[in-house]
């Protein structure tokens, strides 16, 4: 049995679209609520610049409990947060901030970041715009 180019071609083709497969599950934003934007103020307790994302940890005073509670913020890749105007030192430790985010479906404390505004200065994620 002989395979022809162009059937080879497609055989290659199917190979490498089901080996990108869990690279684009890996990327979904499916566990995110992607239809609205929750704001948070609080203050910087950890900036993560890290591969494949960055991460903020913002200490947020909960105004039911009056008790502080910290939240996981996933940031995009570094790549993409350099070119929208990150560096390693844009967040510090302590910073007051006002962050705009996508919350996780679950309800837990943790999210995708979306923006957010440290000393006047403000840094979106880039992958959704935050809501007016």
């Amino acid at each position: 049995m002989r395979f022809s180019m162009k059937t080879g071609a497609m055989a290659g083709f199917a190979l490498a679209a089901l080996a990108a497969a869990p690279v684009f599950a890996h990327h979904s934003f499916a566990m995110f609520d992607a239809q609205k934007t929750v704001t948070l103020e609080g203050t910087i307790k950890a900036f993560e610049w890290t591969n494949p994302h960055g991460w903020v940890q913002l200490v947020v005073r909960d105004s039911a409990t009056g008790k502080d509670v910290e939240w996981s913020l996933e940031l995009n890749s570094i790549n993409r947060l350099v070119r929208n105007g990150w560096t390693k030192s844009s967040l510090k430790a302590g910073d007051k901030a006002v962050a705009v985010i996508n919350r996780l479906r679950d309800g837990t404390t943790g999210g995708h970041l979306a923006a957010i505004t440290v000393g006047g200065h403000q840094l979106f994620d880039g992958v959704v715009a935050p809501s007016p």
